[in-house]
């Protein structure tokens, strides 16, 4: 497509997202994009728009030749994935919101774009109206990035500012972000880490060329926080917050996960409450820079989806510059990290996996240590995230020197837990 070329699009959703974005090309003219054409499952509910616009027959959309865009806002991985395969197949450009989708089908994805020379972009699909991607590919796409870290669910991050802010319980913040609309009726995709885990996947790409399964990554999400956890960060001066992060270690191997952590309150994300995202990315020059924006909701959403739209216009492509022009990055369990672990009785705590405890607290009902462990221990065994046990990462956690080991024996000695 030239710069002045009309974009004709065909859209796949007409709930929160794929509303908004109707809303938005009627207020921006200059874009010169028009929706020709909106595939529904439901026909018979009532919309914002003409009736004449909807049709539940996806062809319509996919083989229409006039249509030169595919835009697919809808919720189910395997339907938005036929979807897109089959409209860049079919010499169209595409644009998504499908976080999801991406995740579990990115190895076929990048085949396909590089088989068709169709533009697919996703921003929408990350932080919403944060251009993470974007600023991933452009900005960063030399081989200096130290690190990535971000909060990129505002659900959870929802709940955990209601449970720091207004002393709710777990249940209580989680039933007002219901209430307000910040969490689906079944939240577990949202507050068991599975969305940000979706997110930080692809993410991986463009950050450090890394191409793994969802199931690769370790993560979890806040279902097991207690007002408890939030009373000892609170006393240490802390926050809790759902992060994903990465981090190159020395030996120039990444390690990433998406875990609740400690944050202190100087620390960036510490300033991202409620439903909000934040990203803070370091490299090598310019030490660490901030993002921070809605991650979710019907404009936030649609304006990321008309960035990629407008970028069309432009031929505008991912060249994941990590994965196909430097050498790719290798995904890392050999390291250790720092960690406080909260439990209610101590035979569900493998003492013996701490490389070290450096704090101990034995109450009558909950109790709580703070101690380091290998990373390949929360790979492998599940315990952590069982039997209401809530494993929340130390603000500074990644450790790198293997030494410290040295002091595993001597310091459980001195714990007197053995």
């Amino acid at each position: 497509m030239d710069a002045h070329k009309s974009l004709t699009i065909g859209l796949f959703g007409f709930g929160v997202v794929g509303e908004g974005l109707y809303k938005v090309l009627q207020q921006t003219p200059s874009l010169k994009a028009s929706i020709k054409k909106v595939c529904i499952k439901n026909p018979g509910k009532k919309r914002n728009a003409p009736d004449s616009l909807f049709t539940t027959d996806k062809d319509e959309l996919l083989n229409d030749p006039e249509i030169n865009v595919i835009v697919e806002v809808i919720n189910e991985s395997e339907p938005a994935f036929e979807i897109v395969s089959t409209a860049l197949k079919n010499g169209k450009d595409v644009v998504s919101a499908s976080k999801k989708m991406i995740a579990e089908h990115l190895p076929e994805l990048l085949g396909l774009q590089k088989t068709t020379e169709r533009s697919f972009l996703y921003e929408a699909a990350a932080c919403a109206s944060i251009p993470v991607i974007r600023n991933l590919e452009e900005y960063y796409d030399n081989d200096l990035l130290h690190s990535i870290k971000a909060i990129v669910n505002g659900s959870t991050n929802f709940i955990l500012t209601k449970m720091f802010e207004d002393k709710l319980d777990f249940q209580q913040a989680l039933l007002l972000a219901q209430q307000l609309g910040f969490a689906e009726s079944d939240p577990t995709l949202d507050v068991e880490g599975f969305d940000a885990a979706n997110k930080w996947n692809f993410l991986l790409t463009h950050a450090y060329g890394i191409v793994i399964p969802p199931d690769a990554l370790v993560f979890n999400g806040i279902q097991n926080i207690q007002a408890g956890d939030a009373s000892v960060a609170s006393e240490k001066h802390y926050d809790i917050k759902l992060v994903a992060q990465a981090k190159k270690l020395e030996n120039g191997k990444v390690a990433a996960f998406v875990l609740p952590q400690f944050i202190k309150h100087e620390d960036h994300l510490a300033f991202v409450k409620n439903e909000y995202n934040g990203v803070v990315i370091e490299s090598g020059f310019s030490d660490k820079q901030f993002f921070y924006g809605k991650g979710a909701g019907s404009f936030p959403t649609a304006s990321a989806v008309l960035s990629d739209l407008s970028a069309l216009r432009y031929q505008y492509k991912y060249e994941y510059k990590k994965l196909y022009h430097h050498k790719p990055n290798e995904l890392t369990n050999d390291f250790y990290v720092r960690v406080y672990v909260s439990f209610d009785d101590w035979k569900y705590i493998p003492k013996e996996k701490f490389e070290w405890i450096e704090e101990w607290h034995a109450e009558t009902d909950r109790k709580y240590l703070v101690g380091v462990l290998h990373f390949n221990e929360l790979v492998q065994n599940s315990w952590w995230r069982e039997n209401k046990t809530s494993l929340i990462l130390a603000p500074e956690a990644v450790i790198e020197d293997v030494e410290v080991r040295k002091l595993k024996k001597k310091s459980l000695e001195l714990a007197g837990i053995i």
